[in-house]
């Protein structure tokens, strides 16, 4: 037996114990050209069976080269085999898109870019060999005159950021980021490291977001107890998209948005809700994350003393009276009508399990347990907030719900 246990510990070895290979991400953005070149440099291509990516929009795409082997086996999927030893793939890829709206949701000028990740390195499935880690860095390389870039991902130098994503095999510099002739505004919320970015002379109003999350962050944190290490926010003024995107590190809100609107809520804390909270939704249950992201949007605030209890119920009298005409909140998509019933039936089933528990459980409860599933479905919040109610729940016996 004492001479097979050297072997057995050779054979498990701990994901600790990996081989590190530097997987590096180099951008140069072309303001003339309304592109970035990207290159994906591996230090040792030979670790690497392949990268099957996912171009989505080929269109944007154009120019790959390759040490190894390039193949388009489609119009939508592209795969490289590296070369051995240093390996580079490089492409040019697209900045601006537009909406069918017409409004941007990522965009290039001469002075400065304001896109997300997901837009520069597509999805890709990676195979590589066992007891193998690449580590990911990102590097920009800047226009003459463009001041600096923001991401959401650690600062490792001077415009360079450790990409580190426990969730994905494949670590992609996913989320947010805004480059060139900008102003940053940075502080520390709770264990999270703000940043709110925007161009210069885009009318953002970096101080305003960042004083407004001072006060509403501890509830978020309490609500949402996900560590984030860092949360970057940014914004531009038209032609950009005139809302909130959320990323999962990240998120966009146009300049011109209200940090709270007329009508009691705010966007900027929805969109948080999303980043913070990342719950996804599945036959057709899309009600569940917006309706949450808008239940405490008004919550929070209230929470934070910012929402007066007779505004509260104002805020309420009005998403009755907008979502009067809802039949079902079974939808792919929720329209607004749809999430504001949806924050109604929220607010009655917190009430339902306040009152049925003895106020030692609520819909924080139930959320919390939604964050743990990759997908939830109308189903299991039924079954997750009966569970914490003890009983069944007469709010969820809702014809809005079939």
């Amino acid at each position: 037996m004492r001479c097979l246990l050297p072997l057995f510990l050779l054979l498990v070895v701990p994901a600790g114990w990996a081989k590190n290979y530097d997987l590096d991400y180099q951008v140069r953005f072309l303001p003339e050209e309304d592109q970035a070149e990207v290159s994906i440099r591996l230090e040792k291509g030979e670790v690497v069976r392949k990268l099957a990516f996912d171009l989505g929009d080929q269109e944007r795409f154009s120019d790959f080269v390759a040490e190894g082997e390039w193949t388009l086996e489609s119009p939508q999927r592209g795969v490289w085999k590296p070369a051995e030893g240093e390996a580079t793939l490089s492409y040019k890829v697209r900045i601006s898109h537009q909406r069918d709206s017409g409004r941007y949701d990522a965009r290039m000028t001469s002075d400065w870019a304001l896109l997300r990740g997901d837009d520069l390195i597509p999805p890709a499935f990676l195979d590589q060999l066992d007891g193998v880690r690449l580590v990911a860095r990102l590097q920009f390389d800047l226009p003459p005159g463009w001041k600096s870039v923001e991401t959401g991902w650690p600062r490792i130098g001077k415009n360079r950021f450790r990409i580190d994503n426990p969730e994905r095999l494949f670590d992609r510099p996913v989320g947010w980021m805004v480059a060139g002739k900008i102003g940053s505004r940075r502080t520390q919320i709770g264990h999270t490291m703000l940043t709110v970015a925007a161009p210069v002379g885009e009318g953002m109003r970096r101080m305003d977001v960042t004083t407004f999350l001072t006060f509403v962050w501890p509830h978020m944190e309490e609500v949402f107890p996900r560590p984030l290490d860092k949360l970057l926010i940014v914004g531009a003024d038209d032609p950009m998209w005139r809302g909130g995107l959320s990323a999962s590190n990240s998120l966009f809100l146009h300049s011109d948005r209200p940090l709270v609107s007329e009508n009691g809520t705010s966007s900027l804390v929805h969109e948080l809700v999303h980043v913070v909270s990342r719950i996804r939704d599945t036959d057709r249950s899309d009600w569940i994350s917006e309706g949450i992201a808008e239940y405490y949007a008004i919550e929070l605030m209230r929470r934070a003393g910012g929402l007066s209890e007779d505004r509260h119920a104002k805020t309420m009298a009005r998403l009755k009276n907008w979502s009067k005409n809802v039949s079902s909140l079974r939808t792919e998509r929720s329209t607004g009508p749809v999430t504001a019933r949806a924050v109604l039936l929220l607010r009655d089933l917190d009430a339902e399990l306040r009152k049925g528990t003895g106020n030692r459980h609520s819909l924080d409860d139930v959320t919390r347990a939604l964050m743990r599933l990759e997908k939830v479905s109308t189903k299991d919040f039924i079954e997750i907030s009966e569970n914490v109610l003890g009983e069944r729940s007469k709010v969820l016996e809702s014809r809005l719900l079939r």
